[in-house]
């Protein structure tokens, strides 16, 4: 029995079943976190993210899941945070920079925002073209375990977490897009 349990696990480990522990950050990565990004923890190997929670898009649903494939910048915020007022027009310049690429930034209101107040915000900070969702009951941020506001997660085309800043930042500024590129083509 011994011989055969051996035998079954010399072979997962050839077909690679079973490997070392996935990288979730580009080698150097510490170099790149400097200015706007300094405040980015970059996590030691990916964590998966619930991709299945729905959120409201004024009547549609939109999940996670819907951006599988794509390096994601997920912010939460909600309408009543200073911080997220600021870094706003900034997510819009980084999804006007990034468009056509295989990535998004995603606006998630966090808690019980009205749809009329997320609209008014967006379009107060030159904002409005973000795709931008609510998750009236927090359970996207619950999972993700988010206590605060603002929070920006990093994703990887596969729905996994691999960074987070806790906090407000620059999302268009060099620093940023550095951290971005290092982690696209790493993964």
């Amino acid at each position: 029995m011994k011989k055969l349990l051996s035998a079954l696990v010399y072979t997962a480990a050839l077909l690679g079943a079973i490997s070392g522990p996935v990288q979730a950050a580009p080698e150097g990565i510490e170099e790149l976190l400097t200015g706007e990004m300094r405040k980015l923890q970059v996590l030691e190997a990916p964590k998966p993210l619930d991709t299945t929670i729905s959120w409201d898009d004024t009547g549609a649903t939109v999940s996670l899941g819907d951006y599988t494939g794509k390096w994601v910048v997920l912010n939460y915020w909600a309408v009543w945070c200073a911080p997220c007022r600021e870094e706003m027009p900034t997510l819009a310049a980084l999804q006007e920079a990034r468009e056509g690429e295989d990535f998004a930034v995603i606006t998630l209101a966090s808690g019980p925002n009205a749809p009329e107040k997320v609209a008014q915000f967006l379009e107060e900070e030159g904002a409005a073209a973000l795709p931008h969702f609510r998750d009236p009951k927090s359970a996207q941020a619950r999972a993700s375990a988010v206590f605060g506001l603002p929070v920006t997660l990093l994703v990887d085309p596969e729905g996994r977490e691999v960074a987070r800043l806790i906090g407000g930042a620059d999302w268009n500024s060099p620093e940023a897009h550095a951290v971005y590129d290092a982690f696209m083509l790493h993964g």
